[in-house]
């Protein structure tokens, strides 16, 4: 499997919030070939919560470097992280307590196996829906929007904003950006802690799970910090 290195991503960024990262890859399913081996994807979600119980556990999650870092950046934004968790932890503590990744679709598996990989929340949004610029900063008072566990208030919260408005959060996904059974194009984003894991290191495992499950090739990737 070829290692590709990371650019920037072809679009502004702004970090309002500092410490963190975004690495984006641009997903297109047409170009992945037949249709996705259901096989290969459930070898991948078994392999990754397998990887995840033997190097983890509940007792140790918080004091694992990249679950303390991101938990320093919710703190950062104004947003208790044992109340809002981020997804990943929130991810990572299901499968610790005994359950499997749930089978929702190609892309949004495969999202999911690389959030639960990197312990750090991802997020895959349909290419269409997405209007960049794009700004991440703390949401402001009596912002919200309807996630996809229900209506979702924002204020004091990691927030992902487009043209359009708020489009994503580390803690819960939008149901305006979300893919469904017709999207073939869709951007998959990772939320990173600066110096803790790299648009490199969660390029690699990208790369590796879909050369395991094929589901999309990556169009494109790159990569946004703060610190730029």
């Amino acid at each position: 499997m070829e290692r590709s290195s990371v650019d920037m991503l072809p679009f502004e960024t702004r970090f309002d919030l500092p410490g963190w990262e975004l690495y984006g890859a641009l997903l297109d399913t047409a170009g992945s070939g037949d249709e996705p081996d259901g096989a290969a994807l459930a070898a991948v979600r078994a392999g990754v919560v397998e990887g995840a119980r033997a190097s983890r556990s509940l007792k140790t999650l918080a004091a694992s470097p990249t679950v303390a870092a991101l938990r320093r950046l919710f703190r950062a934004a104004g947003c208790d992280p044992t109340r809002y968790r981020p997804s990943s932890e929130a991810l990572l503590r299901r499968v610790l307590k005994g359950d499997d990744l749930p089978v929702i679709s190609p892309l949004v598996d495969i999202n999911n196996a690389l959030s639960l990989e990197l312990a750090v929340p991802c997020c895959v949004m349909a290419q269409d829906t997405v209007h960049p610029p794009l700004v991440l900063r703390a949401g402001e008072p009596d912002e919200a929007y309807e996630s996809l566990r229900g209506p979702f208030k924002l204020a004091g919260k990691p927030l992902l904003v487009d043209q359009l408005g708020p489009c994503d959060s580390p803690i819960t996904g939008n149901t305006r950006v979300k893919v469904d059974g017709s999207t073939r194009r869709a951007w998959l984003l990772a939320y990173l802690p600066e110096g803790v894991v790299t648009a490199q290191e969660a390029d690699d495992v990208l790369r590796r799970l879909l050369h395991r499950a094929p589901v999309a090739r990556i169009e494109h990737a790159g990569r946004a910090a703060s610190a730029a």
